[in-house]
Order: C-alpha cells, then structure tokens, then sequence
C-alpha cells in the first residue's frame, strides 16, 4: 500500500500509475484516500476513500462493493487519478462536495461527487497479487481531451524547421530519399519545452517500411540529418527498436517497438 505525503491541491491534482507488470491477478487499486487510511485496506474499502479496481473496473466508495465504472486493465495501460476543484460545492459549511475522475491512457474514463474529508484526499496504490508492478508519477499534469487538442501545433511557422518533411496540418510525413543513414527527415519546433507546455506526443499513422521513428529532445542547432538521440545534446526514443539514445549512435532498452496507432 503506497499513501502520498501530500494531499491533492488546486495546483497538484493529479496522478498516474503506468502498468509494468499486473502480476497473478491483477488487483491493482488506485484511487483517493483520508489521512487515516488503514495501510491494510484498499482505497475505497472503507470510509473516506474511494478506488478504482484496473483488474475488473470496477470503483469502490466507502465501502467493499464495487459498482461497473470503466474498463480493465492491463500491463502498459497508464491509470490516472484526480479531483476537479473547480468543482466543489459544500453542505451547511460543513463538508465539501468534489468531482473525483479517473483516466486510461490520458483519456478520462468517468468522474464521480465525492465528500472530501477533513485534511484533504491523498494519493493511493495498493498492490495485491505476486508479480504486481507499477511506476508511479507524481509530478505530472491532466488537461481535458478538448484542451488538448487547442495546444496541438497545426502551422508551419511553428516550426524552426522541416527537412525533408512536409507538413500537412498536424500530419508530418517523411518526404526524404530514405537511401542512407544520413537521410534523415528532421521537424524542431520554434520554441522550447518551459513549465507551462512541458510534454507532447505522435501518433504513428503510417509505419512505413522500417519504423525508423523517433521522439525526443534536442538542442537548437542539432544536425538536421541525424536522428534526435544520436548525437550529443539530444535524447531521443526510437520506435523501430524500442531504445533509448542519448547523444549517441548506441542505444539502451527502454521501451517496446512501436507500431501503426
């Protein structure tokens, strides 16, 4: 059982857990729990805590009777757990009403009112079966699908530059000889990652022939016809192979290969 050292907070309220292994059977709860939680007890078995089974998808509230909530889940899923504070309300001045929700995969899979306790709702893992392991991420941030998709970069001058990439709205496509190790489309954003645009992502629409794609970060004037990851002042995860590069023609295992979607 893992209980946070904090309570969630207008400016911290969210959290993840990344599925590395789901063990014998699964029993992974996350969820909210109060400050005198029992370390024996899964979050939301008992008053003043509220779960999310990932095994069965089910969601428990004060109690051990769950109720259908949202989907299974499995080893590589990415389950989040936050509170809406925008939302709250209160009864008689006495206990606030919040709005509890849950995510898969950066998708929010339902939310749920909840009565916060006095002292606040801290962050809760349980673990069950043999085998069970997951990667917790505290420091991290949620916005809404529809928010999302408003910091997606869409124009051309929004990038400091595209070689041997053509640009088609959101889409970029290779648009190189693919002969040689050398070539090498490459697309740099005009700006930096800072505090407030921290994090962005790809979906692969087209494999091609290699997957020979790769995300990651690198300094303002990186060679345009090098992989990011490959030289010094970059990093970089590559698809094809699943590997790690940091400044470097050599790579470490990081993840699994990547495919279409």
């Amino acid at each position: 059982m893992y209980i946070g050292a904090e309570p969630l907070k207008p400016d911290s309220n969210y959290f993840e857990i990344e599925i590395i292994d789901s063990g014998d059977t699964g029993s992974i709860y996350i969820g909210l729990v109060s400050s005198k939680h029992p370390l024996d007890q899964y979050p939301g078995w008992v008053p003043d805590s509220i779960g999310f089974h990932t095994g069965d998808g089910m969601l428990y509230r004060d109690a051990p009777k769950g109720v259908i909530f949202g989907p299974k889940c499995e080893t590589g899923d990415r389950i989040g757990c936050g509170i809406k504070f925008e939302n709250i309300s209160s009864q008689d001045n006495q206990r606030h009403f919040i709005l509890v929700f849950f995510t898969k995969n950066g998708k929010e899979i339902g939310s749920t009112v909840y009565s916060m306790p006095f002292g606040g709702l801290y962050p809760a893992v349980s673990l069950h079966s043999v085998g069970e392991e997951v990667r917790l991420a505290l420091d991290i941030k949620w916005l809404p699908e529809e928010d999302m998709l408003m910091c997606i970069d869409s124009n051309e001058d929004e990038w400091s530059r595209l070689h041997d990439i053509k640009l088609n709205g959101t889409i970029l496509e290779y648009a190189g000889r693919g002969k040689s190790i050398i070539d090498v489309g490459l697309a740099q954003a005009k700006y930096p990652l800072d505090t407030t645009h921290h994090y962005f992502e790809i979906e692969i629409m087209d494999p091609g022939e290699n997957c020979y794609i790769a995300i990651g970060l690198a300094r303002k004037d990186y060679p345009k016809y090098r992989h990011p990851g490959w030289n010094k002042g970059s990093i970089a995860y590559h698809a094809d192979d699943g590997k790690i590069f940091v400044g470097s023609g050599v790579g470490d295992p990081f993840g699994p290969r990547c495919h279409k979607g």
